[in-house]
């Protein structure tokens, strides 16, 4: 009996709130009105990022009150017709120095870049660009969501796995359209083949009920290729892509088989657990963006634990070194590159039903790790704000 008073005294002192430490997060939003395209099935979740970090908090809480740590996470979105810095710079005022940042990359670069930020540390789990990682990264930046470079490579590769070598190419005409086809244009040539032909999808959101008569005449110029890459992120134009093409030809990117960091599809290594939860949490499917904002909190989770570290620069040094590994559901342990912040993930490549392949697939092969042959590896790395950590 006295064992048994022992024990849950312990198990009490060790939950107790009034002897954790505290350990403050931020998630900061950045609100964006969409463009109209030609479809409006797909609206995106109101809560779109800040759901997977909710569910990471629940997580690492379960952890923290046996660790003696007391998370929490301060929520700020700021409305499309707001200006996004002063309410940075007030989440700075008021202590914050980890933030979990679902914005545009130029509102993330402005960011990063406050004098009150220098000692923050800053997850970017929605913008993609490739700029954020070589050119323009930030050293008080790390990136949970994948980069466009490492969703082309993992394309490029399913492509030259399946011997789908000649590839061609329709591309919007949106910014991060062009990205994405600028992505898939360079991966195609890492891998060692090209784009046969391309077209530009340029037409106007008043033409919904003639996409699908358009598309075969726009399709039948293209030359003779294996597989039809499509770039079209906003979801614009693409699902009249499929099954009207002059030719009948599988179709990839960012439709038919499509490199994403996470899909509702995936459910091997663990990963339904992490579903049913999120459903659970949430009423709906985990999105990429989703599991970027979980992927962010947990790892904050597993550093602070593992390494003891409480402040921005301590728990920034733990990820970024060769100790972390976060167990992310998808077959191989999640860690981030120290020349550049980008967090290492496989990607799974999906449809709407289905995982089709996980890239990296078999045979393509690294001397450190199979997962830096998606996105930017040390040498090819062109980001100097990390020092010369490779």
């Amino acid at each position: 009996m006295r064992l048994a008073w022992s024990m849950m005294a312990l198990c009490l002192w060790l939950g107790s709130p009034a002897m954790a430490e505290a350990l403050r997060f931020d998630y900061l939003e950045r609100q964006v009105t969409q463009p109209p395209v030609l479809s409006n099935m797909s609206a995106l979740p109101e809560d779109l990022g800040l759901a997977g970090a909710r569910l990471g908090l629940e997580d690492i809480a379960t952890t923290g009150r046996f660790t003696g740590i007391d998370y929490w996470l301060e929520v700020t979105q700021v409305p499309p017709e707001a200006e996004f810095l002063p309410a940075a710079r007030a989440l700075l005022e008021t202590g914050a120095r980890v933030l979990i940042v679902n914005a545009p990359a130029a509102d993330l670069l402005a960011l990063a870049d406050l004098p009150e930020a220098q000692d923050a540390l800053i997850f970017n789990i929605a913008a993609p660009e490739r700029d954020l990682r070589a050119e323009e990264c930030r050293a008080n930046m790390l990136h949970t969501v994948p980069s466009t470079a490492m969703r082309a490579d993992a394309l490029a590769q399913f492509a030259l796995w399946k011997r789908w070598t000649d590839v061609a190419l329709i591309a919007g005409s949106y910014p991060e359209d062009v990205e994405f086809a600028d992505a898939l244009r360079a991966s195609v040539l890492k891998f060692g083949f090209e784009i046969k032909g391309e077209k530009t999808w340029a037409f106007d959101a008043n033409m919904r009920r003639a996409a699908s008569a358009e598309v075969p005449l726009f399709t039948q110029d293209l030359p003779d290729h294996d597989l039809l890459l499509v770039a079209d992120e906003r979801g614009d134009f693409a699902r009249y892509i499929a099954y009207n093409t002059w030719e009948p030809r599988p179709l990839a990117g960012s439709e038919g088989v499509q490199p994403r960091g996470w899909s509702g599809v995936v459910e091997q290594h663990g990963a339904a657990q992490l579903q049913n939860r999120f459903r659970d949490l949430s009423g709906r499917e985990m999105r990429a963006t989703d599991y970027a904002g979980w992927a962010a909190i947990a790892a904050l989770g597993e550093a602070a634990t593992r390494s003891g570290a409480r402040e921005a620069e301590g728990l920034r040094g733990y990820l970024l070194s060769g100790e972390f590994r976060l167990a992310g559901f998808l077959g191989t342990p999640l860690s981030f590159r120290a020349w550049n912040g980008q967090m290492r993930q496989p990607i799974p490549l999906v449809t709407e039903r289905a995982v089709v392949a996980l890239a990296p697939l078999e045979g393509f092969l690294h001397q450190n790790s199979e997962l830096d042959t998606l996105g930017f590896d040390a040498p090819e790395s062109p980001c100097t704000a990390f020092g010369e950590t490779r």
